[in-house]
């Protein structure tokens, strides 16, 4: 069960969630979004968590100051399409038209949001799908369903049937760090397992992998700062 308190003025809403698991109280501030959680043992009393957080409020408010600002999808603003940040330009266009240093999208601007997520949506699907046949390929396998969602903890998966699964998100990223996430999960049609045997594969998929790897570590959190 969830719940949402807010601490201090102005108000910050903090997650509270209590877990049968849980020993002690864990306060834990996302990199992504910033959400503020607090887990809480089931039986400790809601006082008791309300005081805590009184104690770490200013702690709180301080990593909270480091969060990067969001940005709104609006005329004007810069979103990143394949690692090129790329101003909203609204004109008399029908249709969204992707140049190298702006996107036109149509007048509009209450749509301007839903209808370049739209837009990035696709054109994730086509490089992830052409870049998952690939590397498919080069192994000899094959792959089932590819879906797209808006993960926060990981930015793509496979399961044990085959099915793979990538955040429409990495479209904004530069397109060999979104080949990597793709040699990644491919790979996992070998090697279920993170072990050196799938290491190999991801390596004789894409050499030096590891540059791609790093970058989404150091810069994919900064993906989420784009409200949609």
């Amino acid at each position: 069960m969830t719940q949402i308190i807010q601490l201090g003025q102005p108000p910050i809403d903090i997650n509270v969630k209590r877990s049968a698991r849980a020993r002690r109280l864990s306060l834990r501030i996302s990199g992504v979004d910033g959400r503020v959680s607090l887990t809480v043992p089931r039986r400790a009393a809601l006082s008791e968590a309300q005081g805590f957080l009184r104690e770490k409020e200013s702690w709180i408010r301080k990593h909270l100051e480091t969060q990067p600002e969001t940005v709104a999808i609006v005329p004007g603003a810069h979103l990143p399409v394949e690692g090129t940040p790329r101003e909203i330009v609204e004109t008399a266009t029908r249709v969204i038209k992707l140049h190298p240093h702006w996107i036109e999208v149509p007048h509009g601007p209450d749509k301007t949001a839903a209808r370049l997520r739209a837009f990035l949506k696709v054109m994730a699907r086509d490089r992830l799908a052409a870049a998952s046949e690939n590397y498919a390929a080069q192994l000899g396998q094959s792959f089932g369903k590819l879906t797209l969602r808006d993960t926060r903890s990981r930015w793509g998966s496979c399961t044990s049937e085959g099915n793979l699964m990538y955040s429409w998100r990495l479209i904004m990223a530069p397109p060999e760090v979104l080949d990597y996430v793709a040699a990644h999960e491919v790979s996992h049609l070998s090697e279920m397992n993170h072990s050196a045997a799938f290491w190999a594969e991801v390596a004789r998929l894409m050499p030096g992998y590891d540059q791609h790897r790093q970058w989404l570590r150091k810069n994919g959190g900064g993906l989420h700062r784009f409200q949609f």
